[in-house]
């Protein structure tokens, strides 16, 4: 399985699926890949999606979990930044999002090297930039992740876990009374035209003037 996969070229924006993949094949692949790359994995029941993100896709992750962090920091919330950390349901799911943070049970995870879903909480948030038709609801939802923001054509979306599904909802159980869809997808936007600085400038004041 290896030995095929370096024969392959996965290109930004493409992706490739593998079907009747064992856990140990799985297993074994994230090992030989390594934490240092730019391709993202998603394992369901035996099929495998190797993504490469677009470059577009990548500023915006970037940008986008900057204000997030930005946020927190102003409100003082404490949290904890997994990135694209592999989080498995062992043997059967696997899923590395875009970005994911650990908000309300950042306490019970501060310092943890290893992260075990069998014994530990889920992420509180994950992160998607859909560019690449890589999104996995599905599978966050197995895993127990509360709550999902999706970046989608232009748009951000707030998803809750609810009875096993998600659902759209106008505000973040994590940071209730603010309209983050429209701000935060406003300073994505602001980001392209004056730099990143200057939009986590601007987004940092909008958050105090909201207190």
């Amino acid at each position: 399985m290896l030995l095929e996969l370096r024969r392959f070229e996965v290109l930004p924006g493409q992706r490739m699926l593998l079907h009747d993949v064992s856990w140990a094949e799985f297993e074994s692949i994230l090992d030989e890949l390594g934490d240092h790359r730019a391709s993202r994995l998603a394992y369901d029941n035996g099929l495998l999606e190797i993504a490469m993100p677009l470059p577009e896709h990548e500023d915006a992750k970037e940008i986008i979990g900057d204000l997030l962090k930005a946020l927190m920091e102003e409100l003082d919330i404490e949290f904890r930044s997994l990135g694209s950390t592999t989080f498995k349901q062992v043997g059967e799911r696997g899923i590395e999002p875009d970005q994911c943070f650990y908000i309300q049970n950042e306490p019970a995870m501060r310092g943890k090297k290893r992260i075990d879903l069998e014994s530990d909480p889920p992420p509180d948030l994950a992160l998607e930039i859909d560019l690449t038709s890589r999104s996995y609801p599905a599978l966050y939802a197995a895993l127990g992740v509360p709550e999902l923001w999706q970046f989608e054509r232009g748009k951000m979306a707030i998803k809750t876990l609810q009875d096993g599904q998600y659902v759209t909802v106008a505000e973040s159980p994590n940071f209730p009374g603010l309209p983050l869809p429209m701000v935060m997808v406003e300073h994505l936007r602001l980001s392209e035209q004056v730099g990143r600085n200057k939009a986590l400038r601007a987004f940092r004041q909008w958050v105090r003037s909201q207190s």
